[in-house]
């Protein structure tokens, strides 16, 4: 009976003097509480927010990065982007575009100076197939340069350019129209002057132009590269001019032309056209004829151009004869040179 109870006393000595209902609950409680700790920690780890790339925060103007960040090489960040980045605290800035694209910079245009001068010469300019709109005219007498005006008989408005123009002191000549070449395919005026015509016809053609082109001066030919260079059909036209006082400028539309021969032949002023200034629509190109006429002038000492009212043509005049005129050139009425 003795050795029993020492066993007894043992095994309670070894458990802790804890009976077994009590160490199964105190592991059940112990393993409870581990469950609970590790699904917490899961749950707090899937909940953490994502942090956002460095350079993102910078594209989108959220202002500078912390230390922390700047001090650690961003590896989405090229390397050049990282050494251009601002230090803590001061607002990023990014590099010029000329700089990031262009291996050589820009360099700023260069003020034009003065042109240098072209010397004395002068210049008449005519402004063809007038008589469409008195606005052309007007505009036109704007620049404040001389010019004179070939207004075509028969438009619809060609006495009342002809009359605003001579108002303001400005030249009047009466463009004739005359058959071409390529006639009738290319188009002429209804009431222009052909070969078929007889001289009688051609007379009364002139009269009734000049009655619709007051105050003229002098004429032109529109157009004319068959009828000009038909000896007796010229006869009669110039001989109509002589007797009126009026002279003739050789407008040049075919090189077989006999106008000036003819004109100094019959004792008519004339003068032959040295430049036809807006083949091209384009004002560059005009201006760039304008200076060929006048290198022409202080070359042979004058020079004369013909160009039409078209709106490239306005503004190149405009633009351009004022800084002829501050190089020396001299505009003149086309009568002034005449011979």
């Amino acid at each position: 009976m003795k050795k029993v109870n020492r066993n007894r006393r043992n095994t309670g000595k070894k458990h802790g003097g804890l009976s077994p209902l009590v160490y199964l609950l105190v592991v059940v409680l112990l393993a409870g509480g581990v469950f609970l700790l590790l699904e917490k920690g899961t749950k707090t780890v899937r909940q953490a927010p994502e942090k956002k790339p460095r350079t993102a925060a910078v594209e989108k103007g959220h202002g500078a990065p912390s230390r922390s960040a700047a001090e650690k090489p961003d590896s989405r960040v090229p390397a050049e982007k990282q050494a251009q980045q601002a230090e803590p605290g001061e607002p990023f800035k990014q590099p010029p575009v000329q700089k990031k694209y262009t291996s050589h910079p820009v360099s700023p245009p260069v003020a034009k100076g003065p042109e240098a001068p072209l010397g004395s010469g002068t210049v008449a300019i005519i402004i063809d197939d007038m008589g469409k709109s008195t606005a052309e005219v007007r505009e036109l007498m704007a620049i404040g340069v001389p010019l004179s005006f070939a207004v075509i008989p028969g438009l619809g408005q060609a006495e009342q350019v002809a009359r605003a123009a001579h108002g303001r002191g400005y030249q009047v000549l009466l463009h004739i129209p005359m058959e071409p070449k390529d006639y009738p395919r290319k188009r002429l005026e209804s009431n222009g002057l052909l070969l078929a015509q007889g001289s009688a016809a051609i007379e009364d053609r002139m009269a009734g132009y000049l009655r619709q082109v007051p105050h003229a001066v002098g004429a032109n030919n529109h157009m004319g590269s068959r009828f000009t260079e038909d000896r007796e059909k010229m006869r009669t036209v110039l001989g109509v001019l002589k007797g009126k006082g009026l002279f003739f400028v050789d407008s040049m539309t075919t090189s077989g032309s006999v106008g000036i021969p003819l004109s100094r032949e019959l004792g008519v002023r004339t003068a032959a056209r040295n430049v036809f200034i807006d083949n091209s629509d384009d004002v560059p190109a005009i201006k760039a004829q304008l200076g060929t006429l006048a290198r022409m002038a202080a070359k042979r000492g004058s020079a004369v151009g013909i160009c039409h009212p078209h709106r490239a043509t306005i503004r190149a005049l405009a633009e351009e004869l004022p800084v002829l005129q501050s190089r020396g050139i001299r505009f003149v009425y086309v009568s002034h040179l005449v011979r």
